[in-house]
């Protein structure tokens, strides 16, 4: 597609999500793909438990795997208070709407 061609945003989103899904139907070793991400992300737990590097390594990867948790938790945390203020929002929208 020309350059010179300007796309919307919804377009752009899509010619991206065709790429991601191309990239991906031809990816024949999908966790070999993501080893330096997981790796990375790993990482950056055990900088955050034990940023001077002080822990054993067993004790540094148990306090990773909690702070990873934790994390996770969180993010469930605030994707469980979004869906909850969209469903109130919407009820209220439903609500005005039929008075």
């Amino acid at each position: 597609m020309p350059q010179s061609e300007s796309l919307s945003a919804s377009e752009r989103k899509m010619r991206a999500q065709i790429a991601a899904h191309e990239s991906w139907a031809t990816t024949t070793d999908r966790a070999a793909r993501t080893a330096k991400a997981r790796q990375a992300a790993l990482d950056r737990f055990e900088k955050q438990v034990d940023p001077e590097g002080v822990l054993s390594p067993a004790e540094r990867a148990k306090r990773a795997e909690n702070a990873r948790k934790a994390y996770f938790q969180r993010l469930a945390l605030k994707s469980a208070q979004a869906r909850r203020r969209r469903a109130t929002a919407g009820r209220d929208e439903a609500g005005g709407a039929s008075q």
